[in-house]
């Protein structure tokens, strides 16, 4: 299949390249020409815009930082809306808020062309693997067509309902996970400010009712796992300035609704303070520093 794929940073480059491994025949278009010639030498198309990569495409494929670049790739005079053919399907794989999603949706209607979106979960080591979870807002159908190819990028594709409930659906589990990081941050060092060993206490919360992903799977604590970016300097993982506009865009969506998100609130305001801090390239379970005592 003829894919344009337009974002080939951190999750876009990885995803592109297992596209390629897959025999797929992609157009590129990103600003970092290092990458584009990397991918390149693979076998992929550099394209001069996201309207020439477009262009002839089966299928286009974006994965971007946020909004504003969403808005400019999809409706900007040289954008994907003004090369994509009529009857293409088309997705979006960028975490942003659910009305961005939905008015490019709708923009693309009026040309006959569907759109749906698929925020991912699993990370950069996700995406080089191929072993993703894509939320897919589609209708049955965009939904039907567009699993295949999500399939060789990722392991688990969930039809999520209509177009924006992708993003719905990533934004309350990042809101989540801000949360119960913070929440096994503050136990952790509890625990060591009062004088139990720190592996001993993660492993009764971990065979407890306090258990969760953050602390049995990323436990933030050095040491206590081996694979978790804290054992590594809190390098390699989800950077708190990632986790900082999740929550930004939990937040403001619930403030569209009405709809209190007390909890989130705190987390956002604790991660925007680490970011403050100058910390925000470090892994977002690097804000345990905000609690532990120098030693």
């Amino acid at each position: 299949m003829k894919i344009a794929f337009i974002g080939l940073g951190n999750m876009g480059a990885p995803m592109a390249r297992n596209l390629i491994k897959a025999g797929h025949g992609l157009n590129l278009f990103d600003l970092n020409q290092t990458v584009l010639k990397e991918l390149a030498e693979l076998g992929g198309h550099i394209s001069d815009s996201p309207r020439d990569a477009a262009t002839g495409a089966e299928l286009v494929i974006t994965m971007l930082p946020a909004a504003a670049h969403v808005r400019s790739v999809w409706l900007g005079e040289d954008g994907v809306l003004a090369g994509i053919g009529q009857g293409v399907p088309a997705v979006d794989c960028s975490t942003i808020d659910p009305q961005t999603i939905r008015d490019v949706a709708a923009a693309a209607a009026k040309q006959g062309v569907a759109v749906a979106d698929a925020p991912v979960s699993g990370g950069t080591g996700g995406a080089q693997a191929g072993t993703l979870t894509f939320m897919v807002g589609a209708t049955a159908q965009l939904f039907a067509t567009l699993q295949p190819v999500l399939a060789q990028m990722g392991r688990n594709i969930v039809h999520c309902g209509d177009v924006g409930t992708g993003q719905i659906a990533k934004i309350c589990n990042n809101l989540l996970l801000g949360i119960s990081m913070v929440g096994v941050s503050e136990a952790m060092a509890l625990g060591d400010a009062l004088g139990i060993d720190t592996q001993v206490l993660a492993g009764i919360i971990n065979s407890s009712t306090g258990r969760c992903w953050s602390s049995d799977t990323y436990n933030p604590w050095p040491g206590v796992i081996e694979t978790a970016p804290s054992s590594r300097g809190y390098t390699g993982g989800f950077g708190a300035d990632l986790m900082l506009k999740d929550l930004g865009l939990a937040t403001e969506a619930a403030r569209q609704a009405k709809q209190p998100v007390i909890l989130g609130a705190v987390a956002q305001q604790l991660y925007q303070s680490m970011s403050q801090r100058g910390e925000g390239g470090k892994d977002f379970s690097a804000i345990i520093n905000s609690y532990r005592k120098p030693k």
